[in-house]
């Protein structure tokens, strides 16, 4: 993430909690930031309080109409370089009762295939800029699931495989993909109890964490504050091994 430079960049859910925090942060660095929501009253405030920030409103979950309003962006921004797919719910379910379809139609549509439409539909214009960042956003919890919120743990977890392989399809271009994994942060995601629950990461605390990261270590591919080490690296994982056999081993099915 080039932060010195002039971007333009779309993050969806940046109406409240970490997409509002992230917003309002790379706003202040003279960004040109659209937030997208399906709430016009809540990005109006936002963008009311943030002088410059614009808005546009969209309900991702309705997947068949994110190639339409990626056109849209692309027309009204140009410019744009930057997809940040921060949109989110998460929702507990007790799986050993009758599970609530809708929780987990809803929780597979917004967290997981609406980033995949959206970033698909976006991405021939990126690979168009002379650098261009797509960012998704997973959590710790793609790592150590919380059972208590199983569809959210397993759509993150996808997310995380996915933005893998976007990675590696995209090398050679000038389209690079960045995965934010927070950990639990004071934000309404589960209910306003959230946002002062003291077991949590203060919002601000984590925004200017992660806006250290990526401006001081731009080879960063996971942006990783230190609070969601503990769930990112609960079963010994070895980075580099991985990371080693990832490359043979998808170099090896692509007959190379």
């Amino acid at each position: 993430m080039h932060l010195t430079e002039k971007n333009t960049i779309l993050i969806t859910g940046g109406g409240s909690g970490l997409g509002r925090g992230l917003a309002e942060a790379f706003h202040k660095l003279g960004n040109t930031v659209i937030i997208a929501g399906r709430r016009r009253e809540v990005l109006e405030a936002v963008t009311a309080a943030n002088p410059g920030m614009q808005y546009e409103v969209v309900d991702v979950q309705q997947t068949a109409g994110l190639k339409g309003f990626a056109e849209t962006i692309v027309a009204k921004y140009p410019a744009l370089n930057v997809l940040i797919n921060m949109a989110g719910i998460m929702k507990p379910e007790n799986l050993s009762d009758a599970p609530d379809a809708t929780v987990v139609d809803d929780t597979i549509a917004i967290n997981f295939a609406a980033p995949l439409h959206l970033t698909a539909a976006l991405l021939p214009h990126l690979k168009q800029q002379a650098k261009a960042t797509v960012m998704t956003v997973t959590s710790g919890l793609a790592f150590m699931p919380l059972a208590m919120t199983p569809t959210y743990c397993a759509t993150k977890a996808a997310i995380h495989s996915w933005s893998v392989s976007l990675r590696y399809q995209l090398k050679g271009t000038s389209v690079e993909v960045l995965e934010l994994a927070p950990p639990y942060v004071q934000t309404e995601l589960m209910g306003p109890h959230q946002a002062s629950d003291p077991r949590a990461m203060p919002l601000d605390a984590f925004i200017a964490e992660v806006m250290e990261i990526l401006t001081t270590q731009p080879e960063a591919t996971e942006i990783l504050v230190k609070n969601v080490y503990p769930l990112r690296f609960a079963g010994d994982f070895n980075r580099e091994k991985f990371d080693g056999f990832f490359e043979q081993f998808n170099a090896a099915m692509a007959g190379h």
